[in-house]
């Protein structure tokens, strides 16, 4: 992957269905994931969002997003937060100069 992005984990109960909701957010990229033992790494390529919907769907409908910063504990790219949802972008630019 050349430019990788996406959130480190720290271990715990809902780790599996955070990375379910991520993979569920970005169909066609790639979704790796690096279990470290205390910590995962999960990542894609340029982009990747999650969002607050599908996070309740594997969760339950009282997830708030705001909770996924609790147990990340670090990330790679730019993190873009909203009220519904989180995306990670790549610092580095596009083919065409700009970035994504």
């Amino acid at each position: 992957m050349k430019n990788p992005v996406g959130p480190v984990l720290r271990m715990g109960d809902e780790v599996e269905k955070i990375i379910a909701a991520i993979e569920d957010d970005n169909p066609g990229i790639e979704i790796t994931v690096t279990d470290r033992g205390a910590y995962v790494r999960v990542e894609g390529e340029h982009e990747i969002t999650v969002t607050q919907a599908t996070l309740r769907r594997y969760l339950g409908a009282d997830y708030e997003i705001r909770s996924l910063g609790a147990i990340m504990s670090a990330f790679s790219g730019r993190v873009i937060t909203a009220s519904d949802s989180v995306t990670w972008q790549s610092l580095a630019p596009n083919s065409n100069g700009t970035r994504r």
